[in-house]
């Protein structure tokens, strides 16, 4: 076995999944960059250098092809496979009465099943390299349901759950688990959540007065979780704000929440 780590990271091609390309890339790590847009994956690969990886065209839904994926991956990281980030993730965003079926059918079974797929074909590989870790995309969505965020709320929630089933089942194998809940991140997920509109949804936020946080802070945040023991890494402040009125002042938060939806 190499003793070069290596991390598999799916929807590498941009945002919060290229960002963490680079920055594992640029403390040694042999990268794997997964993702189903074959020409970003190449300007992916151009940009973390020659020899820091290999580039595996997948679609997480497909669960068929996530081993030889894992596979190919493995014969060329030297045997490893120190991390898996399961981070591709599409989102909708808009009222649920008004929500497209077949958005939402996307969401979960990108969000959802492309997540368990990638959990349950990786344990071999995980299981085999000692010290490894998966590493779940969450949100702070899943914290508590945020309005006009209905769905994608409840994909989070569900890869929040399996991250804390996985975290108690997988520490038999000595494999960790970590779930990263940011709060808006600057990426594509946000200009491309309402399909068919000519709406940045980042702009919106910040119009209304709402931060949103760089891709490095939330790449920094998933290096932390792939070499922490907690199970919970969130990013940004408002994800922590957030979190702590849900645990503390739920009912606060729950008044607040619809008190903005009366008044949209």
């Amino acid at each position: 076995m190499s003793a070069r780590k290596a991390i598999f990271i799916t929807g590498a091609a941009s945002g919060i999944g290229l960002a963490s390309a680079k920055r594992f890339s640029a403390e040694g790590w042999f990268v794997g960059l997964s993702d189903i847009d074959e020409a970003g994956l190449s300007r992916a690969l151009a940009e973390i250098g020659p020899g820091a990886g290999s580039i595996h065209l997948l679609d997480v839904r497909d669960r068929q092809a996530w081993t030889p994926a894992l596979s190919a991956f493995v014969e060329q990281s030297g045997g490893r496979l120190d991390v898996l980030f399961n981070n591709a993730g599409v989102a909708r965003f808009g009222p649920f009465a008004e929500s497209d079926p077949q958005g939402d059918e996307l969401m979960l079974a990108v969000n959802v099943q492309g997540v368990m797929n990638g959990a349950r074909s990786a344990l071999p590989f995980l299981k085999a390299t000692p010290g490894s870790r998966l590493v779940n995309m969450a949100s702070c969505a899943g914290i508590y349901g945020s309005p006009g965020l209905a769905v994608y709320s409840a994909t989070k929630f569900a890869v929040r759950g399996l991250s804390e089933a996985l975290d108690a089942e997988f520490a038999a194998f000595g494999v960790g688990v970590a779930c990263v809940m940011p709060w808006f991140v600057e990426t594509p997920i946000l200009r491309n959540s309402q399909p068919g509109k000519n709406a940045d949804m980042g702009e919106q936020l910040r119009r209304s007065g709402l931060p949103v946080y760089g891709v490095d802070e939330a790449a920094e945040t998933v290096w932390r979780a792939a070499h922490g023991r907690e199970l919970y890494y969130l990013v940004g402040k408002r994800a922590r704000q957030m979190r702590f009125m849900a645990r503390l002042a739920p009912g606060f938060l729950r008044n607040q929440l619809r008190s903005r939806s009366l008044t949209a």
